[in-house]
Order: C-alpha cells, then sequence, then structure tokens
C-alpha cells in the first residue's frame, strides 16, 4: 500500500485527518466561507451557507416524516438541489441513502425497494416531473413546494427495522448504490463515509480541485462515478457544483464557452456526442477556462483519446474503478499526463494484484485478473452475504472480475472482463482491443464487441453505432478491421444500429446485446 505525496501533503495524512461523516466538510465551508458559490442548479445558485440551510430543511422534513438514525431512505432522483439536500442530511441523521435513478421502471424501482426496505421514499419530482413525478404519483407520495429546495415528494413511512449506527465513519454506511443489473438482479452495494470520503479526497486531490474550481454535475449522481467522484469531491474542495440534470450536448457547448467550467469529467460517449452536435452544426469548440477533463466509467479507445484531446487542446486524463471499491481504483496523474490508455497508477493507499485462473501471480507485464484490496473496498452487498464472498475474501480483497496487466512504469491497463472474455480456436479475443480498432474508423462513434456460441466454438460479433449521416456499409466496417486485427480477433458480423443501448452514464449494456443473441435477435 505505497503511500505518495498529494499537494505537498502525504496521502496518509489526508486519510487521517478525514472527518466521519460525508456532509461535515461541506458544512464546515458553509462556516469557513458562507459566501461561496457551492450549488448552481439552473437559475438557483446555492451559497456554502445556503447549501447548510437546505440541509437543515430537509434533515427536519425527514425527522418529521418518522426517518430515524439507521433508517434508510430511498431518493428517486435526477441531479438537483433537493438531491444534494437530501444526501447530506441523511449524512446528518445517520441514515442510509439510497440513491436512485428516476428512470428506471417501476418494476426496477420496486425490486430495488424490496431489497433495500427505505422508512421513506423521497422523490426530486421539481427536477424530473416526467419520471419521478409519476413514479412519486403511483406511490402515493405527497407532494411538496420549498422555496429553497424546490418541489418533492414523500411517499408513506413504513413500518422497517433501523440498522445499528457506528460512530466510526469507515463502519457506518453512507450510500447505497445499486448495481445496473444488466446480467442479474441489482445488489445494494453498502459504501461507507470513508470508502465515499477517501476518493473524495485523494482522487479529488489528485486532480488538484480547489474552491476556485466550478465542475460541471452531469455525470448521474445516483453513479457512483458522479457520487463519490464529481458530487461528494466538489463539495469536498469547497469548489462549485454546476448541475444538469441529464446531458444534452448543447448546454454543455453553452456552458463550457460561458460558465466558467474549469473541470470536466464524463464517459467517453459524452465526449463523442458534444463533438458530434458542433461538428454537425459546423461550430468549433469554445472551452476558455477549462484546465481539466477526465473520462471514467467505460473504455476509453484511443481514436477517441486523440480525437478529444485535438478538439480541445488538452489532456484527457483516464480513470478506473467499480461500484464496489466506490468507485476510483487508478487515475492518471495531472503531472503525467499519457499518450496511451492506460488508467494510471493504482491510488496511493491501495493494494492490487493480480492472477491467473490457478489463482497464482502471473508474471511480470502478463494480464492477470485484478483483485484490490484499501480504503475503497465497500462494507458489502446489502442483505446479500453469500454474493458478497463471493467478490470480497476473508482477507478483504475484491475481485473486480476485470482482466488487467501493469507496465514496467505501474500504470494499469485494463483489457477486459473476465466474464466478457471470448475464446476462438483457442485464442483469448479480449473485446476492447477488437472495439479499439473498430471506433478507429472514422465513421463509428461506438462500438460493442461480444461473444456468439457456435458448435464448439466462439465468434466475434461487433456491434457498431455510426455518426449522423454515415453512409458506412457493414461491409465496409468489417474490412476496415481486417486489415487491422489478427484472423481470430476479425468480427464474424456487423451489426449497425441506430444507438446502442446504454445506461444513463453511457456505460454501453452488453447483457441486452446478448440477449439479442440468444434469442437470435443479431
Amino acid at each position: 500500500m505505497p503511500d505518495e505525496t498529494i499537494r505537498g501533503r502525504w496521502a496518509s495524512e489526508i486519510v487521517a485527518a478525514l472527518p466521519e461523516r460525508i456532509s461535515h466538510a461541506p458544512l464546515a465551508w458553509a462556516r469557513e466561507t458562507p459566501d461561496a458559490e457551492a450549488i448552481v442548479d439552473g437559475d438557483v445558485v446555492w451559497t456554502c451557507a445556503d447549501l447548510a440551510e437546505a440541509v437543515a430543511e430537509m434533515r427536519e422534513r425527514l425527522a418529521a416524516a418518522g426517518v430515524r438514525p439507521g433508517d434508510r431512505i430511498m431518493v428517486l432522483n435526477e441531479n438537483s438541489r433537493a438531491l444534494v439536500a437530501s444526501i447530506l442530511a441523511a449524512s446528518e441523521m445517520d441514515a442510509w441513502c439510497a440513491v436512485v435513478s428516476a428512470r428506471l421502471s417501476g418494476a426496477e424501482i420496486d425490486t430495488i425497494a424490496e431489497s433495500c426496505r427505505p422508512r421513506l421514499q423521497v422523490f426530486t419530482t421539481g427536477a424530473s416531473p416526467d419520471a419521478a413525478g409519476a413514479l412519486a404519483d403511483a406511490r402515493s407520495a405527497e407532494r411538496v413546494v420549498s422555496p429553497r429546495l424546490g418541489e418533492i415528494a414523500l411517499g408513506p413511512v413504513q413500518d422497517v427495522e433501523p440498522e445499528p449506527v457506528a460512530a466510526a465513519g469507515a463502519e457506518q454506511v453512507a450510500t447505497l448504490i445499486y448495481t445496473s443489473g444488466t446480467t442479474g438482479t441489482p445488489k445494494g452495494v453498502m459504501l461507507s463515509h470513508r470508502n465515499m470520503l477517501f476518493v473524495a479526497a485523494v482522487s479529488g486531490g489528485l486532480r488538484a480541485l480547489a474552491p476556485a474550481d466550478r465542475v460541471y454535475g452531469v455525470l448521474p449522481i445516483s453513479h457512483v462515478f458522479g457520487l463519490s467522484s464529481m458530487f461528494l469531491g466538489t463539495l469536498f474542495a469547497g469548489a462549485t457544483l454546476q448541475l444538469q440534470a441529464r446531458f444534452d450536448p448543447a448546454a454543455l457547448a453553452r456552458a463550457l464557452a460561458h460558465d466558467g467550467l474549469t473541470v470536466l469529467q464524463g464517459v467517453p460517449a459524452m465526449f463523442q456526442r458534444l463533438l458530434e452536435y458542433l461538428n454537425t452544426r459546423g461550430e468549433s469548440l469554445q472551452a476558455p477556462d477549462l484546465r481539466y477533463m477526465s473520462v471514467g466509467g467505460a473504455p476509453l479507445d484511443p481514436a477517441v483519446k486523440e480525437r478529444i484531446e485535438q478538439a480541445f487542446g488538452l489532456r484527457l486524463h483516464n480513470g478506473y474503478g467499480l461500484t464496489e471499491s466506490a468507485p476510483t481504483i487508478s487515475q492518471t496523474r495531472l503531472d503525467d499526463p499519457l499518450d496511451d490508455t492506460s488508467c494510471g497508477p493504482v491510488l496511493p493507499l491501495l493494494s492490487y494484484r493480480l492472477q491467473g485462473d490457478d489463482g497464482k501471480p502471473v508474471a511480470e507485464g502478463e494480464v492477470g485478473e485484478l483483485w484490490v484490496r484499501g480504503p475503497t473496498v465497500m462494507k458489502g452487498y446489502y442483505r446479500r452475504p453469500e454474493a458478497t464472498a463471493e467478490v470480497v475474501d476473508a482477507d478483504g480483497w475484491l475481485n473486480t472480475g476485470d482482466m488487467a496487466r501493469v507496465d514496467e512504469r505501474g500504470n494499469l491497463y485494463i483489457v477486459g472482463r473476465t466474464k466478457e472474455l471470448i475464446i476462438r480456436s483457442g485464442f483469448n479475443v479480449y473485446p476492447p482491443d477488437v472495439e479499439a480498432v473498430l471506433t478507429a474508423h472514422p465513421d463509428v462513434t461506438l462500438s460493442a464487441v461480444v461473444g456468439r456460441p457456435v458448435e464448439g466454438n466462439e465468434e466475434v460479433v461487433a456491434y457498431v453505432q455510426l455518426a449522423p449521416g454515415s453512409k458506412a456499409t457493414a461491409e465496409a466496417i468489417r474490412a476496415f478491421a481486417a486489415e487491422r486485427l489478427a484472423p481470430y480477433k476479425r468480427p464474424s458480423e456487423v451489426v449497425i444500429m441506430e444507438a446502442l443501448p446504454a445506461t444513463p452514464t453511457g456505460k454501453i449494456l452488453k447483457g441486452k446485446l446478448n440477449a439479442m443473441i440468444a434469442a437470435g435477435d443479431v
């Protein structure tokens, strides 16, 4: 678990000074810099003092509704000031906050509610009148209009048992984040206050977040990348978080040009959609104040990285993580931007190992399954001890399920998911290798590669999404790939789709593509 200096301080010093609750740092800024901007939500601007008052109001509303320490509240949300206040108020009350996207179906939400057993459901109806509003009405939630918070809705209180409360932030659960459920029943990842604060402080420190920064808050806070890195990282540093409920390339272009944004975090697809929007309008990118941009949440192809860097005139930083690690495991460093698509070194104070199918360490530079241990590893899946034991061993090592290698400088490269590995004629095919070639085609904006079982073997099937107005054919894309890939890696079939199925964060839902193959709908 190597230590590292971050802006003149050792990471271990930073971690030792962390507060016990995620709400403590934002509320401390309210005392230190009460007039500084903290939250921008459309036309509403909250200073740090306003944020503290909003947290107090939400806390009063939750307490009046019957929420107790150890209870779970489930917030059906899109990014909004009401969501920010709800998360921080739950922290102050020692309640757990299950942060759930209001864009899920009613059936999906009912499944999550059955798992987390919330004392109260909160709906950010003001930020999502169509999704959260309909969901709130179907669950007999009472609408409340607050001059400060906007409109919210509170569901009926439920008779549930609270969980024990721990004083230590490393033991007390702050949030429940439910996995996307693309391959099975969603599981509630229990993230402690210390899990989230470690990422906010250390990962944010490596980005040099400071009070002068203005961060574009478009990543869904219901996703761990948006929750720990963007939302909490910004408020922990005393910077300004400019909220955006849904990604819109026109809105992002305007914000970059006119709102003084200094930090932009996203997934690769978000950057690609912005560039497509500007290209179709014949406009150039304007981002005069931007100093830092990074991607995560999905693989980064070399061709995509090059296009983005050329358009912005900045280095594109990259990182890697997963929900079960709160999420950050590695990220590139400010003083050492990389020319390739490495995810950078592992965060300080985290340990990692790469092992083969036999459970033994792989040779240096070889590909192995990545395991990590340290302050970011979740407490487990809520009410799912068997599922927890499948991914976290008795010594606290988390199996990421990803295949990776590490170069001589300590930079991490993710080569594919263990379960996504395609074995063709005895050769291992890692989908990101093929996807990187496909996305290098000038007409391809997104690609996803999956395996299709055939008698005694597997073959490679590629799904691609083309740039608007493209006339490229599947045959032309196959020929392009064939010139650049070994025979065993070449797609047997290329399927052009108008839009690849994806989560709100841009993560491609390969489970849906596999289901199409299983149903014969290729």
